[in-house]
């Protein structure tokens, strides 16, 4: 699959990343894709009736291509005690939030198999897969549907499985990002060996031939500029689109990207049981230490007491997803984001045709001393 038949989905080289949790909602994939980038629906932690409404209702706001996100069904290797020692590690949440917790044995496949049909009986243009690849024949039947598939990879042998399953491309993604890694193993063992994005986008365009769209802490077009340039076919972006007015993200997250108080990000397991980096708040370092590697049931016993931190406004007991530029966030409507990107980018693409133009004629162009 050529890299052109990627971009020619979409005019401008920018992809909004699918941000579940109710942050990539309809309007907001609706608004980038009217700018000229593609936009994003995160299927993830929804119905499959849910994703089917969201579908017909994006579909309501543009005409434009759009994609949706899939999370991929997780094996069974928790353990149980762990994730029985951290429920009661997590009592005084659960007392202090006035809430119960969560069961965390309320299912493994985020209803896979049912999201999967509701988009081959309703293709769409673009679907990506995340923690995982699937079976080669799911890839092909979305292509007999006309869909264009793509998978996350967080190291260069994830890509060539990318590859070797039949996805047209690979969502390349550093350890700068926010949210979830993509990783198709969880292995605590590789907590803390992340790879950065620039060195990941050189090491899987050695090992593939796919089309790569690059993604980990993108928030200006000079970023955008350094990917493309670095062999990507267009980039993603998260965090950026997070603090936009369209995103369904809680006004307390928003605030939070920019807020003094969050001076760093972390990869945790904290409120997951899955390594995803978020600002470091006191949720965070009282509990990411403790956490198991167990996702989704993580995720499951924590949901309550997420869900009750954001009613009660309290940025310290919320997951607040964010890549490691959160700083440089900026509050713009979606469409203007994009544009205003654009502009970096040009900017910057100018900026470094200009540096090239004088290497190759200047006296140090053969890089002989003067």
């Amino acid at each position: 699959m050529s890299s052109s038949a990627l971009t020619d989905l979409f005019p401008h080289p920018i992809v909004q990343a699918p941000m579940a949790g109710g942050v990539s909602v309809p309007q907001l994939a609706a608004a980038v894709a009217e700018a000229g980038g593609l936009g994003f629906l995160a299927a993830g932690y929804k119905t499959a009736d849910g994703l089917y409404q969201e579908i017909k209702q994006l579909r309501s706001l543009t005409g434009r291509p759009f994609g949706v996100n899939l999370f991929m069904p997780q094996p069974e290797n928790a353990e149980t005690g762990a994730v029985e020692v951290y429920a009661h590690q997590l009592a005084g949440e659960a007392a202090w939030y006035e809430t119960e917790l969560g069961d965390p044995e309320s299912g493994r496949d985020d209803g896979y198999d049912a999201k999967l049909a509701v988009l081959l009986d309703n293709p769409v243009p673009v679907v990506s897969f995340h923690f995982g690849v699937p079976r080669p024949e799911v890839l092909e039947s979305l292509r007999r549907a006309g869909t264009f598939t793509l998978a996350t990879a967080t190291t260069a042998d994830e890509a060539l499985a990318v590859q070797w399953a039949g996805a047209d491309a690979v969502i390349v993604q550093g350890v700068e990002a926010g949210g979830h890694q993509g990783a198709h193993r969880d292995n605590p063992e590789n907590d803390h060996s992340g790879i950065g994005l620039l060195a990941l986008i050189a090491q899987v365009r050695a090992s593939v031939n796919l089309p790569i769209v690059a993604a980990g802490g993108l928030m200006r077009g000079s970023q955008i500029a350094a990917v493309l340039a670095a062999g990507a076919s267009a980039a993603q972006l998260g965090t950026a689109f997070l603090a936009t007015r369209e995103s369904g993200a809680h006004a307390v997250h928003k605030q939070a990207l920019t807020n003094p108080l969050f001076v760093r990000t972390e990869l945790t397991r904290a409120f997951s049981g899955r390594p995803a980096r978020g600002l470091v708040n006191r949720f965070l370092r009282e509990h990411g230490p403790y956490a198991p590697a167990a996702y989704p049931e993580v995720h499951h016993l924590t949901a309550p007491l997420r869900k009750a931190a954001a009613k009660a406004g309290d940025a310290q007991g919320m997951a607040l997803w964010a890549g490691q530029g959160h700083r440089l966030a900026r509050d713009l409507p979606a469409g203007q984001l994009v544009e205003v990107l654009m502009s970096e980018l040009t900017e910057a693409w100018t900026a470094l045709s200009e540096v090239s133009e004088f290497s190759e004629f200047s006296e140090f162009g053969d890089g002989g001393a003067a």
